[in-house]
């Protein structure tokens, strides 16, 4: 005779304390659940408009400056610290984490143009309009000690980059004595950052509203190029992660790009931000700093939706699990819909309408031309193309 018996083990259902959550054993079998994908699209729907509902990024502003803020610089080892030069010729250093300004120097006479610190945090640079560098001490003197810089560099002019008002791109092989590369757009570009994890990748923000993002071995032709600016672009800068980049531009907005896409995935703007002359990532990934002309720095989120602090176990699955339905649903039309709104100031939304009119209008006049022209005497030219004038190896 056979007698088959019920076992089960007490850990597989049994709670430990009375905290804990009730298990419950659950099939996963297919044919079970008939309605997982509609049940899922809802919860995808649900979990995008949740995104939007809580996307705030403004965390604060720090003022203190009586001038436009012209530069950033971060603490290589501090994530806290962070260091601003004005147009006034002042030099500020902020505690992130108490939100308040711990230092305060009258480094230059006129425009502080650059500020960096040295990698190993004791010291930082700054660059001025009088012509001169200057390293300083990062922390302060000592009681009764005045400022002083711990050197001065004198100097008719200077090179700031290889950004050049003649619409050049110039790379520089420090081994050689001549340059390695040049390219010429057909705007002026401002500032160029190199990406952190792919060493020949840079992307460039130019004055035409774009940001070129080019491979150094092959730079007749950009590799992206980043269009949503209504306004020449001022600044840009890496997320250390590398897959990411912030731009500030003179529409008074910030935006940040993906690497791979055209199109940003968010804008950042406020009522009383104006200009928007540097922009910087924070070592952590997490955070955006931006100084703008009305003598404010900015923090913002990276992330507009996520929630700050310590996120127990629960909520880190429940936000990852909402994330793998946002990715699988993204392109139906009323997800993609809602992922995509943003709110743009007046000023800004007309620009975007009346540069979508022109550029269809220089669309079809292109389409015309090829049509009433002799075949292949005009070239059709990618949008890749359009703006590189030469390469100068």
């Amino acid at each position: 005779m056979k007698v088959k018996m019920l076992s089960r083990n007490p850990d597989n259902y049994v709670r430990e304390t009375k905290l804990d959550l009730q298990r419950v054993p659950r099939n996963y079998d297919p044919a079970l659940h008939p309605f997982e994908v509609p049940r899922e699209y809802i919860r995808a729907l649900n979990a995008t408009k949740l995104e939007r509902v809580f996307a705030k990024p403004f965390l604060a502003s720090l003022d203190g400056h009586r001038d436009g803020v012209n530069c950033l610089a971060k603490h290589p080892e501090k994530l806290a610290t962070v260091l601003s030069g004005a147009c006034d010729g002042e030099v500020r250093i902020w505690n992130l984490t108490q939100r308040n300004c711990i230092r305060t120097i009258q480094a230059h006479e006129g425009f502080v143009r650059g500020i960096c610190t040295r990698f190993c945090g004791t010291s930082f640079f700054t660059v001025g309009d009088d012509k001169t560098v200057k390293q300083w001490k990062m922390d302060g003197p000592g009681y009764g000690d005045e400022e002083e810089p711990l050197h001065t560099i004198l100097g008719k002019t200077f090179l700031l980059g290889s950004c050049a008002s003649d619409r050049n791109i110039v790379l520089y092989d420090m081994r050689q004595a001549t340059p390695l590369k040049k390219v010429i757009l057909d705007m002026r570009t401002n500032t160029i950052c190199w990406n952190p994890m792919e060493a020949f990748i840079f992307t460039a923000a130019n004055e035409d509203y774009n940001l070129y993002t080019f491979d150094m071995r092959a730079l007749d032709t950009p590799v992206m190029v980043h269009m949503d600016h209504v306004s020449a672009v001022l600044d840009v800068d890496y997320s250390p992660t590398g897959k990411e980049f912030v731009s500030a531009s003179f529409d008074k907005s910030i935006r940040i790009f993906p690497v791979d896409k055209s199109r940003s995935r968010e804008v950042y703007h406020t009522k009383r931000m104006q200009h928007v002359i540097c922009v910087k990532w924070t070592s952590d990934s997490k955070y955006i700093m931006c100084g703008s002309d009305e003598m404010n720095i900015r923090l913002w989120k990276a992330n507009a939706s996520e929630k700050l602090g310590v996120l127990t176990s629960r909520e880190k699955a429940a936000k990852d699990y909402n994330q793998k339905l946002k990715e699988k649903f993204q392109h139906y039309p009323h997800i993609k819909r809602i992922a995509r709104h943003r709110h743009l100031p007046k000023s800004i939304y007309s620009q975007i309408q009346e540069q979508r009119i022109m550029k269809e209008a220089r669309r079809r006049k292109e389409v015309n031309r090829i049509k009433h022209s002799k075949p292949g005497s005009v070239p059709l030219v990618s949008e890749k193309k359009k703006h590189v004038v030469a390469v100068v190896k």
